[in-house]
């Protein structure tokens, strides 16, 4: 008779931000013989065309109270109960030995279910701030995993410092050697994230092309920009004869970051995780509007290290934008110290020490409270 193998439920609401730490912990999960499942909902299910074929991908009905018109906010409830009945079901179907979530309304049926089922349940927070969810199911988990430290955490529950899991093909460039900026080919890397992309839009290009036109002529662009954005970008760019990809997303962040003398980004947890991993110094824009202003905190770690430089959205324009990548283009040694120093307070075996706490929270054991530093 064949042994089942542990089973792994993962919820996740529809951002890179929460789907690219499930799907780090996804790959380490089956390579130690689990299999998972991913509970999302339409808007999270495009973001896992990177995941494992062998991950079972779940749609299940959720709702925000946050968005929509006054129709939609009354439906809401409803809309979750019946994925919290729907999640219920399947897990006594076919039960797990953990579940976890990662954040976002998506999440909430799994928890939900797990919480009624009595399962061995925890969520992992990406950013230093906890998310509305995340918040509202701290104290109802066995576990807080915390991507950021500290994280501020409500009394009575349980947090423990593992950082955020970065991506397989992320971890395969840890440390990538960095080739400083001369006069040479040179690469900047340009991420918006799901959210607030559009003054990246306004303000890198103008501030690329104002650049001395020495170091311009060796510069080529990887500029992520949304649909609505993309054309104008483009043409920007070739407009003042910059050599420039826009796109609305790229499949090969780990690839086009490993080969980038500067990364320009938003602070988002995902973002600065792997920054952080593959070693590239940066450029971060925190998104004023994230809740809690935890994009702020994200990008404290780095700057604080020396490895990013940091401009509030309030003070970003084309000339400090220009001064920032100037900055760290003018003085190659500087830019090598900011490599260096990105690696130095990263995480990269995130997954694995949040693997471990899945394992050792099915044994009924998930270690002390704190930070592990």
């Amino acid at each position: 008779m064949t042994k089942r193998k542990p089973l792994l439920v993962m919820a996740a609401g529809g951002t890179g931000g929460h789907m690219f730490p499930a799907q780090a912990l996804a790959e380490l999960m089956l390579r130690r013989g689990w299999r998972v499942k991913l509970s999302t909902d339409a808007r999270g299910a495009r973001y896992t065309g990177g995941f494992p074929h062998s991950v079972e991908i779940e749609q299940v009905a959720s709702a925000t109270f946050a968005r929509g018109g006054p129709l939609a906010k009354l439906l809401a409830p409803f809309r979750i109960a019946g994925g919290v009945v729907s999640m219920a079901l399947r897990m006594m179907k076919d039960r797990p030995d953990a579940v976890i979530g990662f954040g976002g309304y998506p999440s909430i049926p799994a928890l939900s279910a797990a919480t009624l089922l009595r399962l061995p349940r925890m969520i992992h927070e990406q950013n230093g701030v906890l998310g509305k969810v995340n918040r509202i199911f701290a104290t109802r988990v066995d576990m807080v995993a915390c991507g950021t430290w500290p994280t501020e955490l409500p009394e009575g529950a349980k947090g423990r410092h593992v950082g955020n899991p970065v991506r397989l093909a992320v971890k395969e460039r840890a440390g990538a050697g960095y080739i400083a900026p001369g006069l040479y080919p040179m690469s900047i890397l340009v991420i918006g994230g799901s959210q607030g992309a559009r003054i990246l839009s306004d303000v890198v290009p103008p501030a690329i092309a104002s650049l001395p036109m020495e170091a311009l002529k060796w510069l080529r662009v990887s500029h992520q920009a949304r649909d609505e954005d993309g054309e104008r970008v483009a043409q920007f760019y070739a407009d003042h004869a910059i050599s420039a990809d826009v796109q609305p997303f790229f499949t090969d962040i780990p690839t086009r970051m490993a080969d980038a003398q500067i990364v320009i980004s938003r602070s988002g947890a995902s973002s600065v995780a792997d920054i952080s991993v593959i070693g590239r110094p940066s450029i971060l824009i925190p998104y004023k509007y994230a809740t809690g202003d935890h994009q702020m905190v994200n990008a404290q770690a780095l700057t604080e290290a020396g490895a990013a430089i940091r401009i509030p959205e309030e003070k970003l324009t084309v000339e400090t934008m220009s001064d920032a990548i100037l900055a760290i283009l003018d003085t190659p040694q500087g830019a090598e110290q900011m490599a260096r120093a990105a690696i130095s307070v990263s995480k990269p075996e995130a997954a694995e020490e949040l693997a471990d706490i899945v394992e050792q929270l099915v044994q009924g054991v998930t270690g002390n409270e704190g930070s592990d530093e």
